[in-house]
């Protein structure tokens, strides 16, 4: 269930006030940053989580990019969230963490129609030219698993194109960025589909497409 807006930026300044002081600086941003606490709000809704969890997860300095790899390998391997912190802040890779819980290179795979340079390029080399019964023993660093997860966490929330993702990836946009960007164009497209639904004018229209003005008197 959503926090209220004023107990989640109560929760960000209890934060900030216990831990050090590069997590006050970067956790206190958040509040003030809207497209953070908006990347939040997806991350927590896409992997049905409270939106504290994912606070606290940020505030035990794991970067904003990689709270969703957190939860997606905590979810794959039925472990809580904090156990991945715990193995993440000892210096284990994400690749590390994954096949500690039997999880391979095949659970960040995500289909797309064609790509090509960085930052997907390599890793999609490795699943190309590799035979499927083999993808196990490919090899993903961090910022490759980041990136997919990313991918596979953005699209799968908005129903959003994973190749469009990837454009704008590639494009240098970080996926806070992404996340607002297509954040904002999904409630213009349906803002403009609930103005087209009433009417330019505001009148309602009914199924066939005809103004109703019995609402408003105009028989």
């Amino acid at each position: 269930m959503r926090l209220p807006s004023f107990l989640f930026v109560l929760m960000l300044a209890t934060i900030a006030a216990v831990h050090a002081d590069n997590s006050r600086v970067d956790v206190g941003a958040a509040v003030v940053d809207g497209s953070i606490r908006n990347f939040y709000l997806a991350i927590g809704e896409y992997y049905r989580v409270p939106e504290r969890e994912v606070v606290v997860i940020r505030a035990r300095h794991i970067p904003h990019q990689e709270v969703p790899v957190v939860l997606y390998i905590a979810q794959k391997s039925h472990v809580d969230p904090g156990v991945i912190i715990d193995l993440r802040l000892r210096e284990k890779s994400w690749m590390e963490i994954s096949l500690q819980f039997g999880l391979g290179p095949e659970i960040y795979y995500v289909p797309l129609r064609e790509v090509s340079g960085p930052p997907y390029g390599n890793a999609y080399g490795h699943y190309k030219h590799t035979p499927k019964h083999q993808w196990k023993n490919i090899e993903l660093d961090d910022d490759e698993v980041v990136n997919l997860v990313n991918l596979r966490f953005i699209s799968g929330y908005y129903k959003y194109a994973p190749d469009a993702v990837v454009r704008m990836r590639s494009g240098g946009k970080d996926f806070v960025v992404i996340n607002e960007d297509i954040r904002r164009a999904k409630a213009k497209f349906r803002d403009a589909r609930r103005g087209n639904e009433r009417g330019d004018d505001g009148d309602h229209k009914d199924k066939e497409g005809h103004k109703n003005r019995k609402s408003r008197g105009d028989d």
